[in-house]
């Protein structure tokens, strides 16, 4: 089976070795071109660039795959595409080159989590189970028919980070098992429920924007959510403020939202929410390093009357 990949970060390159692992013939690679990175803006390779060149196979980082990568794709003459997280939509000019489809690793149990970042949002909507799903690529955003999915509990304080590298484990292991059953002509298919459909959009920088009116529990899914990117934040007498981990806790004591109840190097940082409170358990101001708020607070004390205050976010 000659497969053409396409893909880009970290979640993208485990199935791409999981392809190589298994002895696939991987004519080429499409994946974003090289972005800034750091403080510096160098210009570093995506994961899956860096892999493929590792292996000495072509790689393809057109702007817009759809009025450039054409031709290319044809000349790989690929009997099955493979696309995880690539970050682009493909034409059905695209679609229609391999003969055996296109399969996506997608990072939901689809039809639910649709969009270029399921993971984290499963986790900001309070999910207990995700999973991966590997469908064929159709015209629409992740509507293409279910080949294969999998399931797994959401661990209580997992980020979307941790839980991604997860996922793209299972995803590999996924893909493997849905191209063997294509190869024999034996695997499931089935259309997607539309009534079941959950759509949400790309992550923002302001998504992170922390609303303390929300209750506790959701403004700690918020910040396992979207670490490691955008991140959780929030003003505060310190500045904006990059809440790292939280934990929600029930209190009795009644105050506005915001209101900083505990701000004790000993005791730690407490805010009241919009039911309970959230215990902040790594904090980090601009230029400063990740700290536990103990840590932080030994060197600035709290100003009296601190509040933490509502940010616009994305809904």
């Amino acid at each position: 089976m000659r497969v053409v990949f396409m893909g880009t970060p970290e979640y993208a390159a485990r199935s791409l070795k999981a392809l190589l692992d298994e002895g696939y013939e991987v004519a080429g690679v499409f994946t974003q071109p090289d972005r800034p990175k750091g403080r510096g803006g160098k210009l570093a390779m995506p994961p899956v660039k860096e892999l493929a060149l590792q292996h000495g196979i072509p790689v393809l980082q057109p702007r817009r795959i759809r009025l450039e990568g054409l031709e290319v794709l044809k000349a790989f003459r690929p009997d099955v595409c493979v696309t995880s997280a690539f970050g682009q939509i493909l034409s059905e000019d695209i679609l229609n080159v391999p003969p055996m489809g296109t399969v996506n690793v997608h990072a939901s149990l689809l039809p639910k989590y649709r969009g270029s970042s399921p993971v984290n949002w499963a986790i900001i909507q309070g999910e207990g189970r995700t999973g991966v799903t590997t469908m064929l690529t159709d015209k629409g955003i992740d509507t293409g028919d279910i080949l294969l999915q999998r399931e797994t509990e959401i661990g209580p304080e997992e980020t979307a980070g941790e839980l991604t590298l997860r996922l793209a484990g299972i995803g590999a292991e996924l893909l493997i098992d849905t191209l063997r059953l294509m190869s024999g002509g034996n695997c499931p298919k089935r259309k997607q429920d539309e009534q079941e459909m959950s759509y949400y959009p790309m992550l923002r920088h302001d998504t992170g924007a922390i609303d303390w009116d929300m209750p506790a529990k959701s403004i700690s899914d918020l910040v396992r959510g979207v670490n490691p990117w955008p991140c959780a934040y929030s003003e505060s007498p310190w500045g904006t403020v990059r809440i790292l981990k939280a934990a929600a806790e029930s209190t009795a004591v009644q105050a506005l939202t915001g209101t900083i109840l505990v701000a004790d190097p000993r005791e730690g940082l407490i805010v009241k929410a919009g039911d309970g409170a959230l215990r902040i358990l790594l904090m980090q101001i601009p230029g400063g390093k990740a700290m536990p708020p103990e840590d932080f607070l030994r060197g600035h004390p709290m100003p009296e009357g601190g509040q933490m205050r509502n940010g616009a976010r994305e809904r």
